[in-house]
């Protein structure tokens, strides 16, 4: 199943300049989802996190791959309208540097999950197979 940037607006609640994808490319609801983003010169952060050599703010690559995880998460049917939070970001490691111009390939797979909260494996990937990021996002269902 592919979702477009309305449809992903249908899911969850992130609008611009803070939606930080622009499609999902696979779902499977309450399992996994991969998404994309397109990383352009014109995005908002550019302008003060190194002008002179413009980097994706890691934190915003997690929140990315959250992202991804919450429409993973809240397409399940019974988490309709609801909310994904973050709980926890554990062992996070950052191995590329993300610039203008680079394609993200964001996969989150759900690897626990006990009421409204869950763990999601997450990798984001640049379009030659190099890792920018990984870790697990913990999350909670409000």
């Amino acid at each position: 199943m592919k979702l477009s940037t309305k449809e992903i607006m249908e899911i969850i609640p992130h609008r611009q300049p803070f939606l930080l994808i622009d499609t999902i490319e696979e779902l499977e609801p309450g399992v996994r989802a991969v998404g994309r983003k397109c990383v352009s010169y014109n995005e908002p952060y550019f302008a003060g996190h190194f002008p002179q050599e413009p980097v994706m703010p890691g934190v915003l690559q997690i929140e990315a791959l959250a992202q991804v995880g919450a429409v993973a998460i809240l397409s399940k049917i019974e988490a309709k309208g609801k909310t994904a939070y973050f709980a926890a970001i554990n062992n996070a490691k950052f191995k590329n540097k993300v610039v203008p111009g680079d394609v993200l390939t964001l996969e989150v797979e759900i690897i626990k999950q006990k009421g409204p909260i869950g763990v999601g494996k997450a990798v984001a990937k640049k379009e030659n197979g190099d890792i920018a990021v990984m870790g697990e996002l913990t999350f909670a269902i409000g």
